[in-house]
């Protein structure tokens, strides 16, 4: 039996530091000894920190790989859902609409 892999919703509600398994596994769609392996040869997509024997991983390195990232666009934050999430979900949170800045000038004397 297979664990389902974490929805949107619940990424965007990991606390700051989480368990390479189950958390990060299933946030990347992947089976514990797959999760272990990649991260054993250093080929996860993330950074795993050891905390003795423990493995985990910065909550913001998993959003920032799954293209979960707060932006700001001047009214309110918003969440731009990349397409690398895996887990079949649809975008649960759109980006909102560009943001026009004004280039800053530096005045020469």
């Amino acid at each position: 039996m297979t664990t389902p892999a974490l929805t949107i919703a619940e990424i965007l509600g990991l606390p700051a530091v989480v368990p390479l398994w189950p958390t990060v596994g299933r946030a990347l769609d992947l089976a514990e000894s797959t999760t272990y392996q990649l991260a054993a040869e250093d080929r996860l997509p993330i950074e795993v920190i050891r905390l003795g024997r423990r493995r985990v991983a910065r909550t913001v390195d998993l959003h920032r790989f799954l293209g979960l990232l707060p932006q700001e666009n001047g009214a309110a934050l918003t969440y731009q859902v990349g397409a690398s999430a895996g887990n079949g979900e649809g975008p649960g949170y759109q980006p909102g609409p560009p943001v026009e800045q004004s280039a800053t000038t530096r005045s020469t004397k």
